[in-house]
Order: C-alpha cells, then sequence, then structure tokens
C-alpha cells in the first residue's frame, strides 16, 4: 500500500469514528508494510483527554505486539498530530508521519494544534505550569531497586 491508500484509511476510521459520536480523527501505525494498529479518538468514551488517534494506535500496538518501542514505524494520521501525540511517536521511535488536515483545516472547526507546539518552544518548566523540582533521595534508591530486578538499559528500551 502506498501513502495515499494509508491516509485513506485513516480517514475512513475517523469517519467511522464520527457515526459513533466520536470525534474526527484516525490513525495507523505501520512497519515494513505491516499495519501494526490503528487508533481513533476515544476521549469521548472513558473522558480521558489523552485517548487521541495517535496514542491509541500506539497502546494497541503495545498490547497486540507485547512492545513499547516502535522503531521505524509510520504514523499515518487523518489531522495533524498534537504536540502530545508527537512526542509519544518520539518516545516509540516512529521515523516517519504522514497527516492530512493540517491546522488549516482544523482551526475551522476548534482542533489546531498551534497553540501547543507554541507552548512548548519553552525550556521544560515554562510552558504556563507551576513546576517545582523536589528532589529527594529515596528516589535514588527506587532506580537501584529497579537496576537490580532489570539492569541498565532500560531507558534505551523506551527511546526505541
Amino acid at each position: 500500500m502506498s501513502d495515499l491508500d494509508y491516509i485513506k484509511t485513516t480517514i475512513e476510521l475517523a469517519r467511522d469514528n464520527v457515526a459513533r459520536g466520536g470525534q474526527p480523527f484516525g490513525a495507523l501505525l505501520v512497519r515494513d508494510g505491516v499495519v501494526l494498529a490503528e487508533g481513533v479518538n476515544e476521549s469521548y468514551i472513558d473522558h480521558d483527554a489523552t485517548a487521541h488517534a495517535e496514542i491509541q494506535a500506539i497502546r494497541n500496538a503495545g498490547k497486540q505486539h507485547k512492545a513499547t518501542s516502535f522503531s521505524g514505524a509510520t504514523m499515518y494520521a487523518s489531522g495533524k498530530p498534537c504536540a502530545m501525540c508527537l512526542a509519544a511517536m518520539i518516545q516509540v521511535g516512529v521515523a516517519k508521519l504522514v497527516y492530512c488536515a493540517d491546522d488549516d483545516v482544523g482551526e475551522g472547526y476548534g482542533w489546531s494544534t498551534e497553540y501547543l507546539y507554541d507552548r512548548m518552544q519553552s525550556g521544560f518548566g515554562h510552558q504556563g505550569i507551576a513546576t517545582t523540582y523536589l528532589p529527594l533521595d529515596e528516589k535514588t534508591h527506587v532506580f537501584e531497586l529497579y537496576k537490580e530486578k532489570h539492569g541498565n538499559g532500560s531507558n534505551e528500551q523506551m527511546k526505541g
């Protein structure tokens, strides 16, 4: 399948989601020509503001493939992913993003992503959320317990 075919599939997913009462977003996570998982915006189901289509595709892929890394995968999204979804893609190793509706389309319907990207341009702790750093020695102990149980490399696994 081509990028166009996958994007058309995300639009079909979005259309079906709207018919079920959901928002107009669909996504596919694909690697080496294999659809790993699909997702639609399900924020309306459990009132979960993080249940965007791209994140749902990542969650579904994780459950189906028992993995947390999808290095080299492509995310196909019917709309421009928000900063949260882009960060999730980076976290799991997505290598390519193909999307359809940009902010020029989404903004007219109340779904512009620009305000999130603008806020994320600032360094950590300067996005408009009061942030307090409270270091405790006890936290290091938790990392040591994890290291004893699992060894090193967990961060590399998370990075993909």
